[in-house]
């Protein structure tokens, strides 16, 4: 299934390319080669690749559909939301900044023809990086995050984009015995942000302290399970299912730092040799969120590239 997953892939690019202009393809178009296919960020910042709110509408569209290529239902509908929230936050700040929505941006590097390539579909709060290799497609990093993180009316909310990432870490942290609990809450302080920001790798997560996955009870670590769940359902059953093939359950790690009390600034991992998850809900009053899924080691294809960088040639 992963090779259908790569062939629609391959089809939403050369759609695309289509529906562009030469110089918003020269834009978008990059060689596979090049330093900034592994350079990403999900913060306000200059990004390589072309600006979606500068095509016309099939452009546009043809962006969302490669987009979707990658994303289960639900996180494309996710991802839709933050990008709305542009304009909340831009309202929020008295229109200072001029966010918007269609501030996201399209990079491929290399060609949908060759061998190997890649995409990322990026603005603030939403970065979703693909390596295709052959029929294998190497999906991460996939980075959500929502500013405000939850929009309410007389305390209810009306728009709260990565709710259940918060409450399954929630409702496990309450169900441990105390014992457990003192092992899984590292710090009383939760760092501003994820801790590997946009680094282009992860390593000597090893050395970070969090409670054995192995050590919980079976319902626990069920919540466990559906928490880890969470993060790779954001991907086709597929990937998924290739993703969760390859994670040692036992030797996952979960730590919490920051308050256990609503309101307060939180932060979380979910670690493994294969797998990293984090969530940090610090900023803005706690009211402002990001996430990430990782590969330690093994972001941007890294793991399937060995073979074909002699390979490599600049996109057509």
């Amino acid at each position: 299934m992963r090779g259908v997953i790569a062939e629609e892939m391959r089809q939403a690019a050369r759609r695309l390319r289509e529906a562009l202009t030469d110089e918003q393809a020269d834009a978008a178009f990059h060689p596979f080669a090049d330093a900034d296919r592994t350079r990403w960020d999900y913060r306000p910042r200059p990004r390589p690749g072309a600006c979606i709110g500068e095509f016309g509408l099939t452009g546009r569209k043809r962006a969302h559909q490669l987009l979707a290529t990658a994303m289960s239902p639900h996180a494309f509908a996710q991802i839709t939301t933050i990008m709305g929230l542009e304009e909340v936050l831009d309202r929020a700040e008295s229109w200072r900044r001029g966010r918007h929505s269609d501030d996201f941006w399209i990079a491929v590097f290399g060609s949908p023809e060759d061998e190997a390539w890649a995409w990322r579909f990026e603005g603030h709060h939403v970065s979703v990086s693909m390596t295709v290799v052959a029929e294998e497609v190497s999906p991460t990093p996939v980075f959500l995050g929502a500013n405000p993180a939850s929009v309410d009316y007389r305390g209810t909310p009306v728009v709260r984009p990565l709710a259940i990432e918060e409450e399954l870490a929630r409702d496990l942290l309450a169900r441990l015995p105390d014992r457990q609990r003192a092992q899984a809450i590292v710090s009383p302080v939760a760092p501003s942000d994820i801790r590997t920001g946009n680094a282009r790798d992860i390593t000597d997560i090893d050395r970070w302290p969090g409670l054995r996955a192995a050590d919980l009870s079976r319902g626990n670590a069920e919540i466990l399970d559906r928490l880890i769940d969470v993060y790779l359902d954001r991907l086709p059953p597929s990937l998924a299912a290739a993703e969760r093939a390859v994670i040692e359950p036992d030797a996952i790690h979960f730590a919490w730092e920051g308050s256990a009390e609503r309101g307060g600034g939180h932060y979380y991992r979910l670690q493994s040799p294969r797998l990293l998850i984090e969530y940090d809900n610090t900023q803005n009053d706690a009211n402002h969120v990001h996430t990430v899924l990782r590969r330690p080691g093994d972001d941007f294809g890294r793991g399937l590239l060995p073979s074909h960088v002699a390979s490599e040639r600049e996109p057509r």
